[in-house]
């Protein structure tokens, strides 16, 4: 095999002669501010001067008068390392700071056509904006022999080009006392603005002698506006450009469209052979200024001959360019298969060697192959038979694990209901002041072990979602050291009781920022704590120690947990990771602990590991890489089954029942907890000061919410189908329901599923177990302050910005309009209001009489009144035409409401006024 060496050799050849040996030598990037026939004359120009220089490659990208578009251009053109940038700035005062950033950079930068305001860059060349400007001055000057009405339509005017040509030409016609510059406005270099702005122009003048454009886009607008006025006859219209070509300058002045046109030289050729000299180190003028002529109907047509005939010659050169380049094509190739070809027969001749190399040693290995071969045969069936015992035990296992799993998943979920149902009443038995000290204990003890059901219960549905792929994770951004000091207080009084010295240092001058999921991390610190008391004896050691490490080039966070007076043997140390392991009967816990310990620490990308021998005790080790970037994870929407036609049926039946019981006198909650226990509960606190509605999940809590609209929903957050939040969040995005409190109930008492609650717009948030005194305040209050509002909304009183939704405010602000608006409408009534916003009436009536503490009629009544009474007070109409103007049906019936809303009639008002 010695003579493999040589393959690479052979395989660098062939990618040497393969190579092509024209790469550029020069890159040089144009940005255009816009895109014209002017700047593709430029532009052709640029690029065929280019084919002379070998080496060269040249990329041209338009802004189309976008400022921002041409500053990612040349932010484009610096980011790809070119060698030189040729810009035409749009305007002046953006683009400076763009030029000037490039020409920072090192990077030689040409000003084409407009300059900026800076002279940081590298040369200029083109006319004298200047000078072209006060040429037209001169010749229109010339042409109304002194005396006449002039109007100007002028480029971009942030760009230097319109700044330049017109203060030109206001040099040249102060010299003319009698030619007045009457008008003049931004066409932006573009025909269409032109027509507009001159036809406006043409209104207000009813005299114009001339017109003035920038360009010869713009000049042709002009003409047209005047055309289509009839007076094109009456004034001159001069431009500038003077470009050959269908529709371009020289054309409209053969046409008698323009009278004149001044020449502004594209000079292409002399851009690119201006960025060669710099290019290549020869010296050039900072600024090259192009002359410029004026073309009318004396030279235009010999204008015409001469660029049709540089016209033809160009295409010849591009034609010959064309077969050149073929022609050195055709030449490479031929190189590249000749010189590829030889490498191919040595490469050939090479393998050829190879192979004959390989088929002895092939030989050779084959015959000791074969005698390994029937040796692994017989240890691969052994090895088989083995397998298949072990295989038929693992799924003995993992179905007797997976049944014990979901077993205890579904024992541990039906487990939070009735906690909740037996914490709170133990919660009101333990304040009565009449128990004795022995049922004071006893209940005491209930409530600890309902605690710590509640937690063992928390641990096993947490390692059930993590198994089964379920486990949110979420990070936020956390400062480890800040938060590792507020949980150690938490500890000082299980410290002091055992006489434990517990200490926590760490590494100091040490940013421990990163981004972790919080109720995660906050789990594994408080376990590994937990842990280290139960198992410390009194007057030991528990130490906690924070730093952090550089681990393959990327920065980490390690914290350790170390106790004295307990040691784990090595034959336990392995498996106590393990779920369900316990290393004997005498230590207590339900030996899923670490386990959910090790998941969280893993889906932070981290490692955990453990030590222990009898001098130091037990050490657990975290290390938690330092993430930098949050990955959010998104869940579906929850889709809405609609239920078949039995439980609609049913779902009908109780509907007209609760519409029989339902007291419009009191306050209304709605209840939605899947759970039927938890719903006859809250039922039973509030029932006797609250109508109390029902509701078995989200979307038929969602519905009965959009049929009743009550003064308070209370939801829990765990739900089949739609949960608590996403409920929460679709009521308060509904018109009809925007407006009504929200308090969610829920098991998980983390800052974390509280934002999202407050996020989709939850007033309270109440966690399980729950006291029943605070949630009966909390409705208390919430009902009490809407109430207020619907004070302040009624009497039109300011709101403060926190205390209503804008949706709210919106909706009475269009309501009190529309009554404005069809108040004098006799037959107006709730369900053609209800129309007109988008509700149905029994919606609108309760939506409006939960805002304003008002009915639509009561509404609709007290605006008709308050109007009459503005007309009755400033007017000279009677009293039955004010009424039939407000939407009364009959004056008597107008007389009586304005009596009861006034307190005297409409004529008493009149005779007091006398």
């Amino acid at each position: 095999m010695k003579y493999s060496k040589w393959i690479p050799l052979l395989f660098c050849l062939v990618w040497l002669t393969a190579c092509r040996q024209d790469a550029p030598h020069f890159r040089i990037g144009v940005a255009q501010c816009s895109d014209d026939s002017w700047r593709h004359k430029m532009n052709d120009e640029i690029l065929r001067e280019a084919m002379f220089y070998e080496g060269v490659s040249v990329e041209i990208r338009s802004a189309g008068d976008d400022n921002s578009k041409q500053a990612e251009d040349v932010h484009y053109f610096m980011d790809e390392g070119v060698d030189l940038l040729i810009i035409s700035a749009n305007e002046a005062a953006p683009m400076t700071p763009i030029v000037e950033e490039a020409y920072q950079r090192g990077i030689p930068v040409i000003l084409v056509d407009r300059k900026i305001l800076s002279d940081k860059y590298t040369a200029y060349i083109g006319a004298d904006n200047y000078e072209i400007g006060r040429s037209v001055g001169n010749y229109i000057a010339s042409r109304l022999e002194g005396k006449g009405n002039v109007v100007e339509l002028t480029g971009l005017s942030g760009s230097t080009p319109a700044m330049e040509r017109h203060q030109g030409f206001m040099a040249a016609i102060s010299k003319f006392p009698d030619i007045k510059l009457i008008d003049k406005a931004d066409a932006a270099w573009e025909r269409g603005p032109a027509e507009i702005e001159m036809d406006s122009m043409l209104r207000h003048h009813p005299k114009i002698d001339a017109v003035y454009a920038h360009n010869d886009r713009i000049a042709p607008g002009a003409y047209q506006a005047a055309k289509k006025a009839g007076r094109e006859k009456e004034m001159i219209f001069v431009g500038i450009d003077a470009l050959p070509g269908k529709g371009n300058g020289l054309e409209l002045v053969l046409d008698s469209v323009l009278d004149a046109t001044f020449i502004y030289p594209t000079n292409g050729d002399k851009v690119m052979q201006l960025a060669m000299d710099i290019l290549e180190k020869r010296p050039y003028p900072k600024e090259t200024v192009m002359n410029t002529a004026v073309v009318d109907r004396t030279n235009a047509h010999v204008m015409q001959l001469q660029t049709t005939h540089i016209s033809e010659l160009d295409n010849k050169i591009e034609t010959l360019n064309g077969r050149i380049g073929g022609y050195l094509s055709r030449v490479a190739t031929q190189q590249v298969v000749m010189y590829g070809s030889l490498v191919i027969l040595l490469l050939v001749a090479g393998l050829l060697l190879v192979v004959y190399k390989s088929l002895r040693s092939k030989n050779r290995l084959n015959k000791e192959l074969f005698q390994q071969k029937q040796q692994l045969e017989e240890q691969r069936d052994k090895l088989e038979e083995q397998r298949d015992q072990l295989i038929q035990l693992s799924h003995q296992l993992e179905e007797a694990t997976h049944a014990k799993l979901v077993f205890f998943t579904n024992i541990s979920h039906d487990f939070r209901t009735p906690l909740t149902l037996v914490a709170d009443p133990v919660e009101h038995l333990l304040a009565d002041k009449t128990l004795s000290g022995d049922q004071h204990r006893m209940l005491m003890l209930i409530q600890r072990n309902v605690n710590i059901l509640l937690r063992l219960v928390n641990q096993i549905l947490d390692f059930r979602k993590y198994e089964n792929g379920k486990m949110e994770f979420t990070p936020v951004s956390v400062d480890i050291l800040s938060s590792f000091e507020g949980w150690n207080e938490s500890f000082q009084a299980a410290a002091r009781k055992k006489h434990i010295h517990f200490s926590f240092d760490s590494m100091p001058e040490t940013d421990y920022h990163t981004l972790a999921d919080m109720e995660k991390l906050e789990r594994i610190y408080f376990n590994l704590l937990s842990n280290a008391f139960k198992f410390t004896p009194e007057n030991g050691k528990i130490a906690v120690r924070l730093s952090s490490l550089n681990k393959e080039d990327k920065r980490w966070i390690r914290f350790t947990v170390a106790n004295t007076g307990s040691m784990i043997s090595a034959e336990h140390i392995r498996n106590v990771f393990d779920r369900f392991y316990k290393i004997d009967m005498h230590h207590a816990g339900s030996g899923i602990g670490l386990a959910l310990v090790k998941a969280f620490v893993e889906m932070h990308g981290g490692t955990i590991a453990v030590e222990s021998d009898e001098k130091l005790g037990t050490i657990f080790t975290v290390e938690l890489p330092v993430q930098s970037c949050e990955t959010v994870a998104t869940e579906p929407d929850d889709i809405l089954v609609s239920p078949d036609s039995r439980t609609t049926d049913i779902l009908l039946t109780e509907e007209e029942e609760l519409e029989k019981g339902y007291d419009s006198s009191k306050p209304s909650v709605l209840v939605i907890d899947d759970n039927e226990d938890i719903r006859s509960y809250v039922h039973t606190l509030l029932h006797t000061d609250y109508t109390v509605i029902e509701a078995a999940d989200g979307s038929e809590g969602i519905r009965k919410a959009m049929k009743y609209v009550p003064d308070l929903i209370i939801s829990d957050v765990m739900m089949p189908g739609i949960d608590g939040i996403e409920c929460c969040r679709r009521l308060k995005s509904e018109l009809q329901t925007c407006h009504i409190p929200v308090i969610l109930l829920t098991a998980c008492s983390l800052d974390e599923q509280r934002i999202q609650g407050y996020d989709g717009g939850a007033d309270s948030y109440i966690s399980k177990p729950f006291s029943s005194q605070l949630l009966m305040a909390r409705v208390r209050n919430l009902i009490d302050s809407h109430r207020r509002l619907k004070q302040f909304f009624g009497d039109g009183q300011t709101l403060a910005k926190e205390d209503v939704c804008d949706m709210d405010k919106d909706f009475v602000e269009r309501f009190k309009s529309l009554i404005e608006e069809k108040m004098g409408d006799s037959g107006l009534n709730v369900e053609d209001l209800g129309k007109e916003m988008g509700l149905s009436r029994v919606q609108l009536y309760r939506k409006i009489k939960s805002l304003t503490n008002y009915s639509p009629n009561e509404l609709l009544r007290i605006a008709r009144l308050k109007k009459a009474a503005s007309l009755l007070a400033s007017s000279d109409m009677t009293v039955a035409e004010i009424g039939y103007e407000v939407g009364f049906s009959s004056p008597s019936y107008f007389t009586k409401c304005y009596k009861e809303q006034f307190g005297e009639s409409p004529t008493d008002f009149l005779k007091r006024k006398g």
